[in-house]
């Protein structure tokens, strides 16, 4: 039996198999609510018989958005958009559907990426001004943020509980926070990006302390037997930035407050990072979160091959696997991933006659057009 295919459960929530779509950022919203492109590209993911999607970083707010076509759930007509692809995928597809919630921080206000993604400043059109923990732009020659103040900090935190409480309406069944990639709360862990001198910066209590009030507050905007996690970059790879050992001291904190899993991912805070690609290579971040927190981790960065996979979570590296530019190359990843290791995948029945020769285990019974 291969490990990769065995049910996974998080919070009251099984998981299928142990294989998770990452959150990607499409750019392609309007005012922040999602269109036909989203129903056509989370339709086919839905499809795809992974264990979950986690729906791209979705922003609690108009000025959360890292560019002004990212996804958000701050209004009454988001919620509405996002109920009608949310209803397509529920009806044609048993998985498991999460939302990342996020907020840029300081790299908000930005081109979205086929447009060079440079930042777009504050009286420019379609620009906002940006926030952070303290007024240290992202990059060189970029606008300055706003640092946040105390009324700033109550603004952000309401704006995630109110979006998770949308969340909850529509029926989401998992909270990712995006707690990486150096946005806002990645910004406050960080001291690349944090320099304040008050109880939210300085020592690493003080740095965890902001995403720990979000990650309370969602939890209790949240519904209980839902689960609620936290991505985390393990490092920033700069030296003196955010580092493996905040990453395990945040994530234990995080298990004593009711934290389903932790998503580990790196980088992101600083152009100055030096990362060392090679395939898997963010693993042994997880691998270290696993054995020190015992939480529920799952691995993500250049995991491609099942077998590649299969050896993470059989070695007991992390116990599940997320995959992002894989399976837009391939959305039918987890099927051939199921053949070439005899596992078995949900598949809705206008494909069943798709499956293989040799292969009538491929795909397992499930209850696509029945929910």
């Amino acid at each position: 039996m291969s490990h990769l295919f065995e049910a996974l459960r998080l919070g009251e929530r099984r998981l299928a198999n142990r294989i998770i779509i990452a959150p990607m950022c499409q750019y392609s919203a309007d005012e922040g609510s999602a269109g036909d492109w989203h129903m056509i590209h989370l339709g086919q993911l839905a499809l795809s018989g992974a264990g979950m999607l986690i729906l791209e970083a979705t922003a609690v707010s108009p000025a959360a958005r890292i560019s002004p076509g990212d996804l958000g759930l701050y209004s009454d007509a988001n919620e509405a958009a996002l109920a009608r692809v949310l209803a397509a995928i529920r009806w044609y597809s048993p998985i498991v559907v999460a939302m990342q919630l996020g907020h840029a921080g300081r790299k908000a206000s930005c081109r979205l990426p086929w447009e060079g993604g440079a930042q777009i400043a504050p009286g420019e059109p379609s620009g906002w001004q940006t926030v952070a923990p303290s007024d240290v732009p992202h990059a060189k020659g970029e606008h300055a943020p706003q640092a946040l103040d105390r009324q700033g900090l109550d603004r952000v935190r309401n704006d995630f509980v109110a979006t998770a409480r949308r969340a909850a309406r529509l029926g989401i069944d998992g909270i990712e926070i995006h707690g990486a990639h150096g946005y806002l709360l990645h910004q406050f862990l960080s001291p690349i990006a944090n320099h304040r001198t008050d109880e939210y910066g300085g020592s690493l209590d003080n740095r965890m302390r902001f995403p720990i009030e979000v990650f309370d507050a969602v939890r209790a905007a949240f519904p209980a037997g839902k689960p609620v996690w936290m991505r985390i970059s393990a490092t920033d790879w700069v030296p003196d930035g955010w580092d493996i050992e905040g990453t395990i001291a945040l994530s234990q904190a995080l298990k004593a407050r009711g934290c389903a899993a932790i998503h580990v991912t790196t980088g992101g805070v600083s152009p100055d990072q030096a990362i060392r690609l090679a395939p898997g290579y963010q693993v042994p971040y997880a691998q270290r979160v696993k054995a020190e927190v015992g939480l529920p981790t799952i691995a993500v960065g250049l995991i491609t091959e099942p077998e590649q996979a299969e050896a993470i979570v059989a070695q007991g590296e992390a116990d599940a696997i997320s995959i992002a530019r894989a399976i837009l190359y391939d959305p039918r990843w987890p099927w051939h991933a199921a053949a070439k290791l005899g596992g078995q995948v949900p598949a809705p029945p206008q494909y069943l006659r798709s499956q293989p020769q040799g292969l009538q285990d491929l795909f397992a019974p499930a209850g696509f057009g029945q929910r």
